[in-house]
């Protein structure tokens, strides 16, 4: 039996698989494009009949007939669409004979620990898009809100992305985040009674807003991922939930 059939060779196969659908979930894909990325890497690899099933919490393949079967946890899902980019790329360049399987392996995992955009100019993107947003969103403003919103929105996802390494309960930094714009946003209505605190958040919100997670919801159950669509569905409905019921507790016990 040669080498491409014996279970060494699928293992291999499964491994870069599962770690590429595995990074595409993480980053937050639709799942019909996980499976037709990871059955893509696996037929071009010459394995006969690969089966895949992907939900955002796991992802199951088999190989050789079922006769070799794996899984992988996902545990962490978040908006990295340069990620997924990447991992669609390196399994097209794979497809079109660029790099061999080898190749592949060893970019799939620089992928894996490549480092993400620093902390810093994350929070300045945060900043900008709630500045930005405010505007977009109300008809009637005032400029001296536009630098509020950039404050309260690039402070409130840096208290999220902070909050989020210390606890592995769903939705509570969602929640602990909204409720530190909405202390900073009733805040700078205090020094300056011009700022308008909704006007305010209604920014600073956007940059948690599940809306990819929202979007992907709907194009899974489109294209028949009914488990994935509705979870999603709920994890994005939560998430609105966290944030609305954070900024809410604020405003009522502030009584604004």
């Amino acid at each position: 039996m040669s080498d491409k059939h014996d279970t060494k060779f699928y293992q291999e196969i499964l491994d870069i698989c599962l770690t590429a659908g595995h990074l595409m979930i993480e980053g937050g894909s639709e799942m019909y494009r996980v499976e037709d990325t990871m059955l893509r890497i696996a037929r071009n690899a010459g394995a006969e009949d690969p089966r895949v099933f992907a939900t955002p919490t796991c992802v199951f393949m088999s190989l050789n007939g079922g006769n070799l079967s794996q899984m992988k946890q996902v545990r962490d899902r978040n908006i990295n669409l340069e990620l997924v980019d990447r991992v669609n790329a390196l399994s097209r360049q794979f497809a079109g004979k660029q790099i061999d399987l080898q190749q592949l392996k060893e970019k799939i995992v620089q992928v894996a620990n490549a480092p993400s955009f620093p902390m810093w100019l994350q929070v300045v993107g945060a900043a900008i898009l709630s500045a930005t947003l405010m505007v977009l969103f109300m008809d009637n403003y005032d400029w001296v809100d536009f630098p509020g919103a950039a404050l309260v929105g690039g402070v409130g996802f840096w208290a999220y992305c902070e909050f989020k390494k210390y606890t592995k309960v769903r939705f509570l930094s969602e929640l602990i985040a909204a409720m530190v714009m909405g202390l900073l946003a009733v805040g700078l209505n205090w020094l300056d009674s011009q700022m308008i605190v909704d006007n305010i958040l209604i920014g600073a919100l956007m940059t948690l807003v599940p809306g990819l997670a929202l979007t992907n919801a709907l194009r899974d159950l489109f294209m028949g991922d009914l488990l994935s669509g509705i979870v999603r569905m709920c994890e994005a409905v939560l998430t609105a939930l966290a944030l609305g019921g954070g900024v809410g507790m604020i405003l009522k016990f502030m009584g604004v």
